[in-house]
């Protein structure tokens, strides 16, 4: 193992059925790792050793399926390569930074596909790729022709009013995490109608 390796996975959207998470779990044994797991109701923990380190892989219930969640530091190659396998397979998404002597490579991940590399060496950024969005003329007309902006437009406004009127009710019995959320609510609504009208 290369001492000075070192991976953070962060931002993750991963999402798995129990199946595959037993079946990564397989894989890890296969490869001669240490581990243990335990579920619970809202939860699936995998426990890896590596090294004399103890990794703790959290994997949260959404619904049928499970959801990664975690910023995970890996200084093993082998289990940071199983890692990526499994942000491949499942197709999702991560921010990658890699620590190499004194630089920094960071990868966005967007459905299993590296859509921008960035090198970073003390104060400067250099960008190593970034896929360009595949726009085609067909796109840019069907854009023009659709009327789906305006009719969400529409429907905005009548969420805003009601989200107003819940906020106003919030306001008057004085509650205030009710309150918090409807802000939040708001502000959200606000951004996408700011988009639509652009």
């Amino acid at each position: 193992m290369n001492r000075s390796y070192e991976v953070e996975y962060c931002d993750l959207e991963l999402r798995f059925d129990r199946r595959q998470i037993l079946n990564w779990i397989r894989e890890l044994i296969q490869d001669g790792y240490s581990l243990y797991w335990n579920e619970w109701e809202h939860y699936f923990l995998v426990s890896v050793r590596s090294g004399r380190k103890l990794l703790k892989f959290r994997f949260q219930r959404a619904g049928a399926r499970y959801k990664m969640v975690g910023t995970y530091i890996v200084k093993d190659e082998r289990l940071a390569r199983s890692i990526e396998k499994l942000i491949n397979e499942s197709r999702g998404h991560a921010v990658v930074k890699r620590f190499r002597d004194r630089q920094m490579l960071i990868e966005n991940i967007m459905f299993g596909e590296i859509i921008r590399l960035v090198e970073v060496s003390g104060m400067e950024h250099r960008i190593i790729f970034q896929k360009r969005p595949q726009i085609t003329v067909e796109d840019i007309v069907q854009a023009f022709k659709s009327k789906r902006a305006e009719l969400r437009a529409g429907v905005l406004r009548l969420e805003l009013d009601y989200e107003l009127a819940v906020l106003h009710e919030a306001l008057q019995r004085g509650d205030d995490e009710a309150v918090e959320t409807s802000k939040q609510k708001l502000v959200e609504m606000r951004k996408e109608m700011l988009l639509l009208e652009l």
